[in-house]
């Protein structure tokens, strides 16, 4: 029987109650369906699926972030010519993924430790980084400190409130995308023009329409050793 399934494009993620060799048998006739694909078992108590380690231990899973062999501690530059807001995202979006990755609070250190130094030497200032850190904290009302004592029912309430949360959908017949090329000297464009818009259109039918300011990364030497690295 199947207990689950998962898939991400071509990465599927199945758990079932059957022997290995059941498992491998099952496989070969999906294999049968499609001449152009071919599914590969990597079966056992223990799996990488996409950026997840999970191991099945006594019927306990395991769960912590996975990073591929070929993995480089490389992220954006702090000093890089980019917005900000793309900066204070690394940290942030890294931190939440090993909140919610992490089942253990010793695999959730051992992994907030090694983001903290990738972060260090891409010249992240410290300060930054626990502002990042804490901003996650902050998002889901957590007023205490992670500990080994309130780890689980923290982690579990992030991933319920996380689940819960509802996107809400981008109505692209009221929305106006502008995009402009970043570069240090308008980095205040986006609150002028707002000021701009609120001021010139606030009175105007056209003030229905929501504008969106976005940004294009310049092209600049240093982008295209990043791009090509």
């Amino acid at each position: 029987m199947v207990v689950l399934y998962l898939r991400y494009i071509d990465d599927i993620f199945i758990t079932v109650n059957w022997p290995s060799r059941h498992l491998n048998k099952q496989i070969d006739q999906w294999n049968t369906f499609d001449s152009n694909s071919e599914l590969k078992a990597q079966a056992g108590h223990s799996i990488n699926f996409l950026d997840i380690y999970i191991e099945n231990i006594n019927a306990y899973l395991f769960t912590k972030v996975y990073h591929k062999p070929s993995y480089e501690p490389y992220y954006l530059p702090f000093n890089s010519v980019h917005p900000m807001h793309m900066k204070k995202n690394i940290p942030f979006a890294m931190f939440f993924r090993a909140i919610r990755y992490c089942s253990t609070f010793k695999a959730f250190l051992d992994e907030r430790e090694d983001l903290r130094m990738a972060l260090l030497l891409n010249k992240y200032p410290g300060k930054f980084i626990d502002n990042q850190f804490n901003r996650v904290l902050k998002k889901f009302n957590i007023t205490q400190p992670l500990t080994n004592n309130n780890y689980n029912m923290i982690r579990k309430n992030i991933i319920h409130d996380t689940i819960k949360e509802e996107k809400i959908p981008t109505d692209h017949y009221r929305t106006m995308f502008i995009h402009f090329t970043y570069c240090l000297n308008i980095r205040t464009l986006p609150t002028k023009f707002h000021a701009l818009w609120n001021k010139y259109f606030s009175e105007s039918p056209i003030n229905e329409i929501i504008p969106v300011i976005g940004t294009r990364n310049v092209q600049n030497f240093q982008k295209q050793l990043m791009k090509n690295k």
